[in-house]
């Protein structure tokens, strides 16, 4: 079975992939994010950057990377450091590095910070920086098979960044669920996996 790294949101909720994980033929790896979400932080782990850094201690040999929300940014930071050891990528509802104001997608991060009181990462100085980076003339180059999951009722990643990231990776599909929104690795997990497992063959 490959090495299947799944990553989550803002929300750091390891459990976020399980559903859709538990349907996959893979050994997956699933990924918190301390200071974001209910977990708790920890010394050391201060940045996007440091995320990064805690995905690329797992690729140690060819892996496939599934990745939600933030999840994608920390994803394509990870692979323009290891490009050759990713086999199949897949972004769910993501920014991934490219701006989406002007695609119509809304600012998570204020809701996050009041649903999540006491989590500390959106509150650093760098965070804002962090997490808006536009990293489109990057992406461009990577040549990793890439499967883009949207749903076509998010108003957080609407469909329209799901494009502009379709036209920028070389080898890339975009599939849209109908009635997905935000959550829509959970709310369909099924159809999510079966994606998945197609891409992954």
């Amino acid at each position: 079975m490959t090495k299947t790294l799944f990553l989550p949101g803002a929300t750091a909720d390891a459990s976020y992939w399980s559903d859709v994980a538990d349907l996959l033929d893979v050994e997956a790896i699933h990924f918190s994010w301390p200071g974001l979400g209910g977990e708790a932080p920890e010394e050391g782990i201060e940045s996007i950057d440091d995320l990064v850094r805690l995905v690329l201690a797992e690729i140690d040999q060819p892996v496939n990377i599934v990745a939600q929300s933030l999840g994608g940014l920390i994803a394509i930071k990870a692979i323009l450091q290891k490009p050759e050891h990713i086999n199949r990528l897949v972004l769910a509802v993501t920014s991934a590095g490219v701006p989406v104001g002007d695609l119509g997608g809304t600012d998570w991060r204020p809701n996050h910070i009041r649903r999540f009181p006491n989590a500390l990462l959106p509150r650093s100085p760098d965070w804002m920086e962090d997490t808006s980076v536009d990293l489109s003339e990057q992406i461009a180059l990577i040549q990793v098979p890439t499967l883009l999951l949207w749903g076509n009722e998010d108003p957080i990643s609407p469909v329209a960044v799901g494009e502009r990231l379709h036209s920028l990776f070389p080898k890339s599909e975009l599939r849209i669920i109908s009635g997905g929104h935000h959550d829509l690795a959970q709310t369909h997990a099924q159809l999510v996996a079966g994606f998945i497992a197609q891409h992954f063959a």
